[in-house]
């Protein structure tokens, strides 16, 4: 089994609580726990990683490919199968049965007590081939009640099972909306299959729009939170976006993620063939700073595979294959139950220490920065810089510490071979960051990252977050540093 499943008592150790913090984005809705949205809507995303940025830190989702029928075909969408080295959406290494997912879910809910979250994301579409998707629903929940349903869609065939969605308790759905302007979505969409007959052009488009907007004005009606993912296409939809984005949030929409284009010609895409782009970290961000103001973001996301399993950022989906469950998995439900009181005590801890370093953060009135942390999860600084196969991104000013997004990177320690190319790697992944928080780096990296430019943080190993990053903000550019 991985390393990297998080055990019960990895997020308890004993920390300082230290000073410096501040809060993450009120811009992503639900970032900051219950202060900012109704208990009710609280109580319905603060255990699910997609919908809280806090929750990520704590909680594990699951996918599992039971869908792989299709309606639409999107020029960045190739849906491969046994490809356990790629990361992207549409992608899985087996499709399942209903009953073999049900059985895989108990197999990983008996190994992984973070879980919260059974999706199914495809690898096709989930309410095109909605027979296997409520029915996977519907063997899992006999056994793993208290498990949170959902669902990603690119709308077409939602109109027809909203109401199947809600006598299934299914509360969280997610949308893919590229395009509220048919000429835009004729670009991204060569064809869709509605009604007994393929559709192409500005006519497929349309249709397409029209069934987008019809399903996300239903499901906010009946009260079920919507989630709207956006690729981010330069030169297609990128600008466009902003339009997009006023339609949602008028539409009742939870939460917007806009994500980068995944593009690479290995990958089979129209896209990857033809030389597309995917926009740089940095246009990602400025397009998303465009967007405050509008419907709430998510910057967490990780473009997660249709089998994807774990925490945000890992994926167990290889530690769970069909050939490696036993025929009857089984489940006490007491680690799940004795980790959830874990999460609510660290929960407490944390908000206390923000609260904290919030007042500090205030005294400053250095510009903003952005910084890189290596972390395992559980919001702290805790991975060694030569492990990190991913940074998050913070932003930090007197505001606060507001999580950004993450950049993803081969890990730097390979062993003493190849050192150098990873090292160039992670370099272009940290372009425009300046600090990156460590629990612990070589002398050899942290050389490389000083003479890029780059500055190695490993002062607070296992601390939070937001309030390693605030007291170090605080102390480096507070208003004592200045008359110092």
């Amino acid at each position: 089994m991985s390393n990297n499943i998080v055990s019960l008592t990895s997020i308890t150790r004993p920390q300082p609580a230290g000073t410096g913090g501040g809060c993450a984005s009120k811009a992503c809705g639900s970032s900051e726990g219950p202060g900012d949205m109704p208990a009710h809507i609280w109580d319905k995303v603060k255990d699910h990683p997609c919908y809280s940025e806090e929750a990520h830190h704590y909680f594990a989702r699951m996918h599992v490919a039971v869908a792989p029928a299709c309606n639409i075909q999107c020029n960045y969408c190739n849906r491969k199968y046994d490809c356990a080295n790629e990361s992207r959406p549409g992608v899985t290494s087996e499709k399942l049965t209903p009953e073999q997912a049900a059985r895989k879910v108990l197999a990983v809910a008996a190994k992984v007590p973070q879980l919260s979250v059974l999706g199914i994301a495809g690898p096709g579409d989930s309410m095109y081939d909605w027979r296997k998707t409520f029915e996977t629903f519907r063997a899992v929940e006999k056994s793993l009640p208290d498990l949170k349903f959902c669902v990603s869609t690119n709308g077409l065939a939602l109109p027809d099972h909203i109401d199947a969605l809600a006598d299934h308790n299914i509360d969280h759905v997610t949308i893919t909306i590229n395009m509220i302007d048919p000429k835009i979505g004729a670009l991204i969409y060569p064809w869709i299959y509605f009604n007994g007959r393929r559709h192409t052009g500005i006519e497929a488009a349309t249709i397409l729009h029209e069934r987008q907007m019809e399903g996300l004005e239903r499901l906010t009606a009946k009260g079920i939170l919507v989630k709207v993912n956006s690729v981010m296409i330069p030169g297609i939809n990128d600008q466009h976006l902003l339009e997009v984005n006023t339609a949602i949030k008028a539409r009742g929409a939870f939460l917007h993620n806009v994500m980068p284009l995944i593009s690479d010609a290995a990958h089979g895409t129209h896209f990857g063939l033809t030389g597309q782009r995917g926009p740089k970290a940095s246009e990602l961000k400025d397009l998303q700073d465009k967007l405050a103001g509008g419907a709430n973001l998510m910057r967490h996301c990780r473009q997660c595979r249709a089998d994807a399993i774990g925490m945000l950022g890992e994926d167990l989906s290889q530690d769970f294959t069909l050939d490696k469950l036993p025929e009857a998995p089984a489940y006490d439900p007491e680690p799940r139950r004795l980790y959830r009181e874990v999460v609510e005590r660290e929960r407490a801890d944390r908000t206390k220490a923000v609260a904290i370093a919030s007042a500090e953060l205030a005294l400053t009135e250095a510009p903003s920065r952005l910084v890189a942390v290596c972390t395992k999860g559980g919001g702290r600084i805790n991975q060694h810089f030569g492990h990190a196969k991913e940074f998050q991104v913070f932003e930090v000013d007197a505001q606060g510490v507001r999580f950004s997004g993450h950049r993803k990177a081969d890990n730097y320690c390979v062993g003493g071979y190849g050192d150098d190319e990873k090292m160039d790697g992670v370099l272009a992944a940290l372009e425009g960051i300046d600090t990156v928080f460590v629990a612990k780096i070589g002398r050899c990296p942290k050389d490389d990252l000083k003479k890029a430019g780059i500055e190695a943080i490993d002062l607070y190993p296992f601390d939070y977050i937001e309030t390693a990053v605030a007291a170090w903000y605080a102390e480096r550019f507070g208003v004592q540093a200045e008359t110092a």
